[in-house]
């Protein structure tokens, strides 16, 4: 059997399993037998049971058997298929180029998003993370030229809107002439020019936690020192809907709703990133509180439109 098609067993036993939450062998194989991949023949005991081992070791998902139960299999630590989880990511991922790869005879009507091919430094802060050992960066900001020579201590990665970023820290002893310095930065990899991964070890931060860094951002900005908000929106026509598939952070939750409009509570930092996302919906999308974040957007409004205005001499 070769690996992709196994690959392809593992992924749809995963979400078949989580979708039932408890299903015999049986009834697994009731639903294998209508796949194509199935060719007619169920899946033997002895082969279900190598899917599990490879998917815990592949995956880091855990399929368990509730015995009193009628030997129902489920998945035992389902919290690790949270939408942000990278078991998640790696089986949508894995998932989506299943479906695209089977379907190259239409390659002229699928059309995708080009993501920057950043796998080398992705490979690399990895390989750092995994080491505990301090990388040196030559990183150009936007607007520059001259790159920065940068050492820090890689924490952790996060994929936002196709791009990688890595969060560094960075620890500085006092001396006599310094105070103590400690901070993180995030940068882009499609912006460093240079990695290199040094042979100095840290020690990262026992109570450091990647998910509850990020948890209040709505992206990546996390040291502009905008504090925590209740933010009210209103979104009207399909606008409501997609907020409802699509919630623009993970505290976010209906609190009313009109004719044609809903309104979404949500506890995070405005940031200047999210704040370029409401403007991004124009008309459709309306802050109603805090009153400084919708006079932010209002002027926002204001000074894009007057960028449209005829100029005197009319061009």
């Amino acid at each position: 059997m070769k690996t992709p098609t196994k690959f392809k067993e593992y992924i749809w036993l995963i979400n078949t399993i989580r979708r039932a939450r408890r299903i015999t062998l049986a009834e697994i194989n009731e639903k294998w037998l209508e796949t194509d991949m199935s060719e007619g023949v169920e899946i033997a005991r002895s082969t279900f049971a190598r899917h599990k081992d490879a998917i815990e070791d592949m995956f880091g998902i855990y399929i368990e058997c509730d015995r009193k139960n009628g030997y129902q299999y489920y998945i035992g630590n389902d919290n690790v298929l949270h939408e942000d989880s990278i078991q998640n990511w790696m089986l949508s991922t894995l998932a989506v180029n299943n479906i695209v790869s089977e379907s190259l005879s239409l390659q002229n009507r699928i059309l995708l998003q080009p993501v920057p091919s950043e796998g080398e430094y992705l490979r690399k802060v990895i390989d750092a993370m995994r080491k505990n050992v301090r990388i040196e960066v030559d990183y150009r900001k936007y607007g520059t030229d001259k790159p920065n020579h940068l050492d820090f201590e890689p924490y952790c990665i996060k994929l936002f809107k196709q791009r990688w970023y890595v969060l560094g820290h960075f620890h500085r002893n006092a001396t006599e002439d310094r105070e103590e310095s400690d901070y993180f930065g995030v940068f882009s990899f499609d912006r460093i020019v240079d990695m290199r991964l040094t042979n100095v070890k840290f020690k990262i931060h026992s109570d450091f936690n990647a998910q509850d860094f990020f948890s209040e951002c709505y992206g990546v900005l996390v040291d502009d020192g905008t504090s925590v908000e209740r933010i009210v929106l209103r979104a009207y026509g399909y606008e409501r809907y997609y907020l409802r598939d699509l919630p623009v952070h993970k505290s976010q939750r209906e609190i009313g709703q009109g004719e044609d409009f809903a309104d979404f509570e949500l506890y995070m930092r405005p940031t200047i990133d999210f704040s370029g996302h409401i403007m991004s919906r124009g008309n459709m999308l309306r802050v109603l509180s805090p009153q400084w974040l919708a006079d932010e957007i209002r002027d926002m409004h204001a000074d894009a439109a007057k960028m449209y205005e005829p100029e005197e001499n009319g061009q």
